[in-house]
């Protein structure tokens, strides 16, 4: 049998102030041959802009991730939609790679083949420089390391509760430092999303960042509610400089009104400063 040493993440989708997992987890994993012997990823103590490709149905589109629900086909019905962009996924990842940025995600928000098929053709055009999540299994999650995936992201089974299958589905785990604990032993990264902000530009979780800061221990990357470069600022002094962030919607290249360049620059600063 092949043993499966790639790594991989489990994605937490987060409603506040209930924290919940998916199918989708935001939680970066790497299976190791023995939990109780993992080596401990180091946590930077620099804040890093971690980018996201976001398709449905083939197109790159940033959704209200609440809204998303399951169609008999497995393609999920159409979500409320803040941006569907005219630009291939592999166009974003370009962009990405020519940028210099790293342990950004792609996530398929369905299950259909040309989600699949736009997924595949970003990871082409930025080999080991994407994550990849949505209807990742132990069948094929090998598939798309051998795509180029740096790691798949694949679903975790406080009060944060864990939700699973596209936020509809609330689990009976709480987010806690034991929690995050015992998932470490089976992770690179946490990637987390806060669901109940997810998409809405209303501003982030702080509560949810600074229990990450305070008690993820390994990295971890929060996602919502990002509005302004202020909201940066936020989630860099909640999370004691621990949390990395993914901006969505609000971003010009998705519609929004904050510049990519101005996000790219911070991010930047925030490497430069931690030399």
């Amino acid at each position: 049998m092949r043993s499966l040493a790639a790594p991989h993440s489990f994605r937490v989708f987060v409603n506040s102030p209930i924290f919940r997992p998916i199918k989708l987890p935001f939680l970066t994993l790497n299976p190791l041959s023995s939990p109780s012997r993992r080596s401990p990823a180091s946590v930077q103590c620099a804040v890093q802009f971690r980018p996201c490709i976001d398709i449905h149905k083939g197109k790159v589109k940033q959704i209200v991730g609440s809204t998303l629900q399951d169609l008999k086909g497995g393609d999920g019905s159409d979500p409320v939609t803040n941006f569907e962009s005219d630009k291939s996924a592999a166009e974003y990842a370009a962009l990405y790679k020519q940028d210099g940025l790293t342990g950004g995600h792609v996530i398929m928000l369905g299950a259909d083949p040309l989600s699949k098929a736009s997924a595949l053709e970003a990871l082409h055009a930025y080999p080991g420089g994407l994550q990849v999540g949505g209807g990742i299994n132990s069948d094929n999650c090998l598939s798309y390391i051998e795509e180029g995936a740096s790691h798949v992201i694949v679903t975790s089974d406080g009060k944060y509760a864990i939700v699973t299958d596209r936020w509809q589905k609330f689990s009976d785990v709480f987010v806690d430092p034991d929690v995050m604990e015992f998932l470490a032993n089976f992770a690179d990264e946490f990637l987390v999303h806060g669901v109940d902000v997810e998409g809405k530009k209303l501003g982030i979780d702080e509560e949810l960042v600074a229990l990450l800061g305070k008690h993820s221990p390994i990295p971890v990357t929060y996602a919502g509610g990002v509005t302004e470069m202020s909201d940066l600022e936020r989630i860099k002094t909640a999370g004691m400089d621990r949390v990395n962030v993914t901006v969505g919607s609000a971003l010009d290249i998705f519609g929004g009104n904050l510049a990519y360049e101005e996000v790219v620059a911070w991010h930047a600063q925030q490497n430069a400063s931690a030399v």
